[in-house]
């Protein structure tokens, strides 16, 4: 068994680094991963729930990617589609997102953001950044420096995902 000890990797005492690595039988890949997964995991469990994960999905996605039809937002957050359409439905009636006839085809429809959908999605990032900001202020130098270098890093790991799910 792999030493879970804080000198063996688990860096705050609790051994979590060292048992990942042990557990995901992938080393420092399986290890990095696998912390990532846990703070992103506990990071969005943190966050207060005043509409749905998949809706708050949606609407970022038509804020990055402009307007989209039903089948195209239900398979991107793998939902079937009564359901996307239901999901819609709630947030028009919210004034985040209209419907819109397809330009390229008047039998479909798009949905598209509104104003009020615009400023959802801003504030939210805007009050999630800055909750994380504050446990980063909780940091020791040179853990904050560390993950300052490693900035490059997660910005082409943040492309390879979003080039994956295009």
């Amino acid at each position: 068994m792999v030493d879970t000890s804080a000198s063996a990797g688990g860096g705050d005492g609790s051994g979590r680094m060292a048992r990942r690595e042990d557990e995901s039988g992938d080393g420092a890949i399986g290890a990095t991963a696998d912390a990532l997964y846990a703070l992103m995991s506990d990071f969005v469990r943190q966050i207060p729930r005043d509409i749905s994960m998949t809706a708050v999905s949606t609407l970022a996605m038509l804020r990055s990617r402009g307007p989209q039809r039903v089948t195209t937002l239900a398979g991107a957050q793998g939902v079937a589609q009564p359901t996307m359409t239901a999901m819609i439905s709630t947030l028009e009636r919210a004034g985040l997102v209209v419907r819109r006839h397809d330009p390229d085809d008047r039998r479909a429809t798009l949905v598209e953001l509104t104003d009020a959908g615009e400023a959802y999605v801003v504030d939210r990032k805007r009050r999630n950044i800055a909750r994380i900001a504050d446990y980063l202020t909780g940091l020791p130098e040179e853990h904050m420096s560390a993950l300052v270098a490693a900035l490059p890093a997660l910005h082409r790991l943040d492309a390879l995902a979003r080039h994956r799910v295009s």
